[in-house]
Order: structure tokens, then sequence, then C-alpha cells
């Protein structure tokens, strides 16, 4: 019988609230008063009524933080996409204890064994998410498009929307597989793979890994690659889009907060160029990563979506993904940044849509508000830009280090009775050697020099459930 992964744990070892739903009281009561004022509370001024827009969400299977929904409509002249994010700049009182709770903890943090929310549960999954019973206040986005799906106009204002239905990736796929999709989504199979071939032209890079994740299995946990849908992948897409024409909204007026990664540097796409022809994988000459990367097969794609050369090229590829980071400007005279880009999406790029999971989506949000409204940005708002990105980027950090330790110690106790074993195993890299283990689905160290892209039998050396370490090695 395999180990239980200690959860508890991992929340001792990084700060975490044991209950996850806790909250000092100063801000449960606030966040009460603002539950119970409902879409006509006292802040965010007028909104458009919007409820007639058919809207739905889309998210995994019992989500009820729901912080965005679509409705596409095919128009003569191209597309429409009216995108509603959950308005939580008008729940959250500028440096009120709620206010002063969410910027300490940055985002919601998850975990297998449950969440820890950025902002008290009767927000995040009741009266400030998109909850399909009855009329919501959102932040209302109008995208207008072109037959090739390239933006020709956008706005954004507070709008009271309706939610038709709640839906979740494979219920949709299936749906649309069927030809029969939710009406205010019938577009998306056709704008969804656009706006993903635009993003290839521009020079965005998908490492399309395997994805683990860590779910329930009988009485204790198992780690398997999460399979994603095209209609996850499409809906992507229409978020990537709104954050793109946030990010340019902010940088034509000059203040703002982007999301940016710098593009692969020249020396970094040849070595990856060398190592994927070492490996036998086509690159043609002045080929770009996004197009060769997009080109290969998906883990998802079974078959050659598994094959050990496209997994190492695949992890070799995140060595362009460096150098993450947040950027205000436009306040006490900070400038935009000389590389305002971010190398992922291939534009610049903004979060603005996930403000219930994520704190710099209510800002970002703010400010593209007031630039649309024709007004100046607030005192509190511009205070709050220059203390976003270090918040951020801490949160971030917390967040990866918080779900690879579970991740970890679900690898480990997987394993951890079958210490000795022999294994195949996916060489990923050489120096740190680091393999990949299909079944069940394990990222680990491996002692010795293995070449990469090359299946190995490797043995099983520890897997130890309290630290996560697990390593393999090659036999003697």
């Amino acid at each position: 019988m395999s180990a239980v992964p200690d959860f508890a744990a991992v929340r001792a070892e990084f700060g975490l609230p044991a209950d996850g739903t806790a909250f000092p009281p100063a801000v449960l009561a606030e966040a009460e008063r603002a539950a119970a004022a409902g879409p006509d509370g006292p802040r965010g001024g007028p909104r458009t009524d919007a409820t007639d827009v058919p809207l739905v969400t889309i998210d995994p299977p019992g989500s009820k933080d729901l912080d965005q929904a679509v409705g596409l409509t095919r128009t003569p002249r191209g597309f429409t996409v009216h995108y509603a994010i959950a308005d939580l700049g008008a729940v959250v009182e500028p440096g009120g204890p709620l206010d002063a709770e969410v910027r300490r903890r940055g985002q919601t943090l998850y975990l297998p064994d449950g969440a820890v929310p950025l902002h008290p549960p009767v927000l995040s999954e009741d009266a400030a998410s998109l909850l399909p019973d009855g009329p919501r206040a959102a932040v209302l986005w109008r995208i207008d498009l072109d037959r090739e799906g390239a933006v020709v106009r956008a706005d954004v204002r507070r709008a009271l929307v309706r939610s038709l239905a709640r839906l979740d990736y494979a219920g949709v796929q299936a749906a649309i597989d069927a030809g029969r999709p939710h009406p205010a989504i019938a577009a998306l199979a056709e704008l969804g793979p656009l706006r993903r071939a635009r993003a290839v032209a521009r020079g965005a890079i998908e490492l399309e890994l395997p994805e683990q994740e860590v779910v329930p299995d009988g009485a204790g946990w198992t780690v398997r690659v999460r399979r994603r849908t095209p209609v996850e992948d499409w809906n992507a897409e229409i978020s990537l889009l709104t954050g793109q024409v946030a990010a340019q909204m902010m940088l034509d007026a000059g203040v703002g907060v982007l999301r940016t990664l710098p593009a692969p540097e020249p020396e970094a796409v040849a070595a990856l160029r060398a190592t994927a022809l070492e490996l036998g994988l086509d690159w043609p000459e002045g080929e770009s990563p996004a197009r060769v990367l997009a080109a290969l097969p998906r883990p998802t794609d079974g078959g050659d979506g598994g094959d050990p050369r496209v997994l190492a090229v695949r992890r070799a590829a995140t060595t362009l993904l460096r150098g993450a980071a947040y950027e205000s400007f436009g306040v006490a005279g900070t400038p935009p940044p000389g590389d305002p880009g971010h190398g992922g999406v291939g534009a610049p790029y903004a979060h603005v849509t996930a403000p219930l999971r994520r704190l710099v989506d209510r800002f970002a949000g703010e400010v593209c508000l007031t630039l649309a409204a024709g007004r100046e940005v607030p005192g509190w708002l511009a205070e709050a830009l220059p203390a976003l990105p270090g918040v951020m980027s801490a949160s971030d950090t917390l967040a990866a280090r918080v779900d690879r330790a579970c991740t970890d110690r679900t690898e480990a106790a997987v394993l951890a009775d079958r210490v000795g074993e022999e294994f195949e195993v996916v060489v990923l890299r050489r120096e740190p050697a680091e393999v990949f283990l299909a079944d069940p689905p394990v990222l680990a160290k491996c002692d010795g020099r293995p070449r990469p892209g090359t299946l190995a039998r490797a043995r099983l050396v520890e897997a130890d459930p309290t630290s996560g370490r697990v390593r393999f090695a090659l036999p003697d």
C-alpha cells in the first residue's frame, strides 16, 4: 500500500494556515458587508445593463470561484468577444482590512486537499463570483475582431451581466464535437484556432510539457498527467486576447502594470536548435522556436506525443522562458519598460482576467476602466501600482514552491514501496541529469550522465514522502 503524502506538513513548512478559509475577523466582517450589498453596492459607480448579452463560464468541474464569463458572436466582419470579469474593484475598499489582507496574500494558493483563497469564500465563491443565478457585477470587455482574428476595436466598462450556464471543459468539448455547442460560444471552435495561429506567427512560445496534477485515489492520493482539451486552449486564447488588449491600452496611456518576459536570447535559441538537430528533429534554418514547438506532437496526442526526443526538446525549451516579472509604470516618473513584451505570449500582456484569484488583476482592471472612461488615475490606484511587482513576484514564487512540494511528496509517496525496482524512463537532461517516468508520471533527478532524448532503464534508489525526494540511478 502506498504511503500518504502529508500536505499539512507542506502548510507548516510555508507558514500557511491549517484552515485555508480562515481570515481575520475584521476582514470577514468587511467581506460580509460587501456581499450583502449585492451588485448595486456602494463602490464602482454606474453600470451598463448587459444582462441580455449571452455569456457562460467554462471552468473545471465543481469550481465556484468563477472569474470569467465569455460570449462569442460571429459577425459579417469577423467576431465580437464579450468577456465579463468578476468586479472585485467594486467590492474591496482601498486601504481597508480586506485590501490589506489580500495585498499580503497576493494570490490563491492551491493544495490538493484545499485552497488558501485570496478572498474570503463569501466573496470568491459566492457574491463576487460569476455564478449563473442572477445579475452579477462585472467588468465587461467588448473586443471586435476581423475575419482573421485581429483586433479592430475594444472597450471596457462596468456592467451588470447574467451567466446562462456554468460549463466545464469536457462538457463543452463533447458538445462541440457533437455539433451542438452552446449558442453563447458557438464561434469558439473557429476563433480559438485563429487566435492560436496568430500567436504562433508572432512568436508566442508554448512548451506543452506533460502537466502533472495531484488527485484523490481511493483513500489516498496519486499523481497523473492532466489532459488538456482543445476547448481549454481556445478558451485560454480569449483570456490572452483580453490581456493583450489591456496591456496595449495601458502602454498607449503611459500608465499601468504589465506581466513581462524577455524575448529569447539568440544564443539560447541557437543552443535549443542544436539540441533538436542532435536528436534528429527537424528545425529549418531561420525558423522560429514558436513554429517548431507548435509543429511537434503534443503529449496528449498519444503515439509520437510521447517521443522521448520531443519531451527532451520541450524540456530544454524552458531555457527560452526566463526572467518573468511584473512592471508598473506611469507613476513617480517611472517610464514604461524598455521591452514591454511577454515572450510566452509574443506581445505586451497584462493580467486582468482573474481578480478573484490574483491580486494584480484587480488593479490592472481598474486602470483600464479609468482610461476607457477618459479619467485620470485616482490617487489610491497610483499609490498602489509601484508595490504590485514585489507582492506578485513573491506570491508567484510561493505558489510555485507550494505546488512543487505537494507534487514531490505525492510522487515519493506513490513510489515509496518500490525502491530498488527498475523502470523505463525518458531522459530529459544530462547535467543535472533529469528523467521522466510515464506511469505514474514522475519528474526526478537521476545519478549518472544519460543521453537526453533517449529511453533508459533506471533503478529507483530513493523515494522519501517526508522530504519529497525521488532519485533514480543508471545501472552500473
